[in-house]
């Protein structure tokens, strides 16, 4: 059987959907900011900072791993390929694939992370965070059809899309030194994805203990990301302060909290100190019963 170079010199352009460095970009799906406040919580959203709308996957620090795969029709896997920009050898080019195909048709899978370890890629449709990774990092995704002909190379280009939805968790208190982690529970979402829809493969939530900024007597900040259901998901969100133990110090659950795909959320209020003590105090009048002693 014939088989061909496929040059992929994936030109891979990340497609953030944020500001351009000179114009703001604005569609019908484009979200207005948001501000609710929630029991001493305030929930804003807007766009990830520091984006543009497109720009070179080797010059965007939020990506550490790129993996491409060829899928036929029924599923199989014909080629697959991953670079981790911290162990790239030398005279390679992030985001740039060389690669051999047998000719015939294909579905190509690109997912990108800011994870240091590859991701697990199953399918089209299915993708995992490596066992190696505890969290869910910063992901990007395409998929697309690739013909292969003839033994005339090549030449194919992807631009991924941002596909999760980030959650900071921000202190208007500082840290207080018997607080060791900060753990993040969501209701619904989950940490697995589908490449071809960027939506999540489960929708049963899950939780994220992170140390946040540890500091002592700072406030602090914990970042979350986790893939959604659907673009735009209301979810339940549960913020507690863990002692190195993992016993809870503090929990506070803010509902209905708007996600949306490629958007971040704020969750800001006080963790660490207990800003709304209310005290109540009742006087009891009556007697104990009368105990009577005779001499």
């Amino acid at each position: 059987m014939k088989t061909t170079n496929l040059f992929a010199a994936l030109t891979l352009l990340i497609a953030a959907s944020c500001s351009t460095e000179t114009e703001s970009i604005v569609n019908n799906n484009e979200l207005v900011p948001v501000r609710v406040h929630v029991d001493g919580f305030s929930v804003s959203q807007e766009m990830f900072p520091g984006t543009r709308a497109a720009q070179d996957i080797s010059e965007y620090e939020g990506v550490k791993a790129i993996t491409v795969a060829f899928y036929t029709s029924d599923g199989t896997e014909k080629g697959k390929t991953t670079q981790l920009k911290g162990s790239l050898p030398a005279g390679d080019t992030f985001g740039e694939f060389n690669l051999s195909l047998p000719m015939g048709s294909y579905t190509m899978v690109v997912v990108a992370s800011g994870s240091n370890y590859a991701m697990t890629l199953n399918s089209p449709t299915e993708a995992v965070f490596d066992a190696q990774e505890s969290h869910v990092r910063e992901t990007f995704a395409a998929t697309q059809a690739v013909n292969v002909s003839n033994t005339e190379a090549v030449d194919v280009s992807a631009t991924l899309n941002r596909i999760v939805a980030k959650v900071q968790v921000v202190s208007t208190d500082n840290r207080t030194a018997d607080v060791a982690n900060i753990r993040t529970t969501f209701s619904a979402g989950g940490t697995g994805f589908n490449p071809t829809t960027g939506l999540a493969t489960s929708n049963t939530g899950f939780s994220n203990t992170v140390r946040g900024t540890v500091v002592e007597n700072t406030p602090s900040t914990a970042t979350n990301y986790l893939f959604l259901a659907t673009d735009e998901q209301t979810v339940n969100v549960t913020i507690e302060t863990l002692d190195e133990g993992g016993n809870t110090l503090f929990s506070k659950t803010v509902n209905n909290v708007p996600l949306k795909r490629n958007r971040m959320t704020t969750l800001t209020g006080a963790m660490f100190t207990n800003t709304g003590i209310t005290s109540t105090f009742q006087v009891n009048t009556d007697w104990l019963t009368e105990n009577s002693v005779t001499f």
